[in-house]
């Protein structure tokens, strides 16, 4: 993939996943702003609290990959599987431009 191209891709996630954290951190400062705590009543239902908390977890994770992402750009090994060094097709890059493996490879590293 053309390093341009890379650069351009990770650079679009990274802002999503930043629109994401910012959305998420002003939801959360509006769900403390009435001085309620949770599980009080009429407080946010734990749930949403919970779920919330997930997601941003999710995304600092996906963050941390477009960083070690931008590393392996600057590197010159972007594109490359860091288990098996095998080309990661531009297909994949193009959905999951943080990708570090082949789909093969993710199989295998998921069911372990």
């Amino acid at each position: 993939m053309d390093t341009e191209h890379a650069r351009e891709l990770l650079a679009r996630e990274r802002a999503r996943i930043e629109r994401e954290l910012d959305a998420l951190a002003r939801d959360r400062s509006e769900e403390t702003s009435d001085g309620s705590e949770p599980g009080e009543e009429g407080s946010e239902d734990l749930y949403e609290v919970e779920l919330g908390e997930g997601r941003r977890e999710d995304l600092r994770n996906e963050l941390a990959a477009i960083e070690r992402a931008e590393a392996r750009l600057a590197a010159g090994t972007y594109g490359l599987s860091i288990d098996s060094g095998e080309p990661i097709p531009d297909a994949r890059l193009e959905v999951r431009p943080a990708a570090e493996r082949t789909v093969e490879e993710d199989e295998r590293y998921r069911r372990s």
